[in-house]
């Protein structure tokens, strides 16, 4: 009996969650829209295409951009936003950089404990203007590039004895890596 009427139970709870599951395909037909309308994007080897479908494209994201209702982002001109883009690219910061930002920032001119760190990669040592740099830097002969930076951010006062930079280095590679490949894009 006690089989019987768990098997019952659990038979109504299949046919509750199935009328649930109804409202899924109703939802289900929204979805297979968006997809139709990237399937309607040029192909690479279509010449002709391209051109007929470039506005399709552009009226599709501008739409799903008043749906998420953010509209600000869609009315900027396409310049503008290509320019964000690059900027937003270029302004990625890794998390190994957390520690960096202590002393260093990344604008230009802008000095704190540490240099400025912009636009310093293929540039040589103790070269940033307004910053003291210390006589052994200054005399380091090094140029910031993939080998030196990774070598510096390792050991800083193994590489330059008697350098201002107290700190100990980043150990890790990956972290380092993250690091350099960011001053690259300063």
């Amino acid at each position: 009996m006690k089989f019987a009427a768990t098997s019952a139970t659990a038979l109504a709870l299949v046919f509750a969650l199935s009328a649930c599951g109804g409202s899924r395909e109703e939802t289900t037909p929204v979805p297979t829209g968006t997809p139709a309308a990237a399937d309607t994007l040029p192909l690479p080897g279509d010449t002709a295409a391209p051109a007929e479908e470039a506005p399709a494209p552009e009226a599709t994201p501008s739409a799903a951009a008043s749906a998420s209702g953010a509209p600000a982002p869609a009315p900027t001109p396409s310049a503008s936003a290509s320019a964000s883009a690059t900027t937003s690219a270029a302004a990625t910061e890794p998390a190994a950089f957390a520690q960096c930002k202590a002393c260093h920032a990344v604008e230009p001119g802008k000095n704190g404990i540490g240099p400025s760190l912009a636009g310093i990669w293929g540039e040589k040592a103790a070269t940033v203007p307004g910053f003291d740099f210390s006589d052994p830097m200054k005399n380091s002969g090094l140029t910031w590039n993939q080998a030196t930076l990774d070598r510096f951010l390792t050991d800083p006062r193994g590489v330059v004895p008697g350098t201002k930079m107290a700190f100990g280095g980043v150990k890790d590679a990956a972290k380092r890596q993250a690091i350099i490949d960011y001053i690259k894009e300063l």
